[in-house]
């Protein structure tokens, strides 16, 4: 059984076909890339997959589950995770209070047991930070724990965001551009890191536009444009199939030189 599956998923915005009946499975504990120019439908799957998003026809089944009509925090709470362009840190906040409030979607705690600290409700609250923690130290970024997000360099806050989805303890994780704006150190970086995330147990699927980065860390990877799905397979197979080519660079050479 796949960890993730779509089936004939569309989206119509309209006239505009963002999404054209795309079938894709991926497997657990595979490390998947998505891949495709800009405008090419990318993060509007994303956003079909993780709930925000309705599809106008198709399904998508995670872990065997039909959740095509799901809202992002069922989505969540069934473990399919995704991550998000900076956007969705608390930049006023630490590093470590960010993980901590992801961390809430399984502290255990309503809103009395918070209200109305008692020696338990304390002793959760240790282990929640001791486990935000140890998150940022398997993102290399334990010693900017008390650092406010919004001062962080752009790389350290990608790691962070990265944690904050590892916090809510994903079965499957989504990762929108990881390695946007990196340096080629940086970018080596996490995607080691993604390597270690998929090494304890996490399927991962991503969309990202340096293509280094995708062909060396994915297992399989699939391209989409203008909606539809045109080539999927090996790193090496993308790297020659015409149509990736044509996509990229109108009939150019090699698509993993873009």
């Amino acid at each position: 059984m796949a960890m993730l599956e779509l089936k004939e998923l569309t989206k119509n915005f309209g006239h505009l076909v963002a999404v054209n009946g795309v079938d894709l499975s991926v497997e657990e504990g595979e490390i998947r890339g998505l891949i495709g120019p800009n405008g090419s439908g990318k993060t509007t799957m994303f956003n079909l997959i993780s709930g925000f998003l309705t599809p106008t026809r198709g399904r998508i089944f995670f872990r065997g589950e039909d959740i095509t009509n799901l809202p992002p925090h069922l989505v969540a709470k069934r473990g399919l995770v995704r991550t998000f362009q900076l956007t969705a840190l608390f930049r006023e906040m630490t590093a470590l209070q960010n993980v901590i409030m992801a961390c809430h979607l399984h502290t255990g705690l309503g809103l009395f047991q918070q209200y109305f600290r008692n020696a338990g409700t304390r002793l959760r609250e240790k282990e929640i930070a001791k486990k935000a923690l140890a998150l940022l130290d398997s993102m290399g970024i334990a010693d900017k724990r008390d650092e406010i997000t919004g001062d962080m360099p752009h790389g350290h806050q990608c790691a962070l965001g990265i944690a904050n989805a590892l916090a809510t303890e994903p079965k499957m994780i989504l990762l929108d551009e990881p390695v946007g704006g990196m340096n080629p150190t940086e970018t080596k970086e996490i995607m080691d890191r993604i390597k270690r995330v998929r090494d304890r147990g996490v399927t991962v699927l991503l969309v990202e536009h340096d293509m280094k980065a995708v062909m060396t860390t994915c297992e399989k990877v699939t391209c989409i444009n203008f909606g539809n799905k045109i080539a999927e397979g090996t790193p090496q197979e993308i790297c020659s199939h015409q149509d990736v080519i044509d996509a990229y660079l109108g009939g150019g050479t090699n698509a993993c030189s873009v």
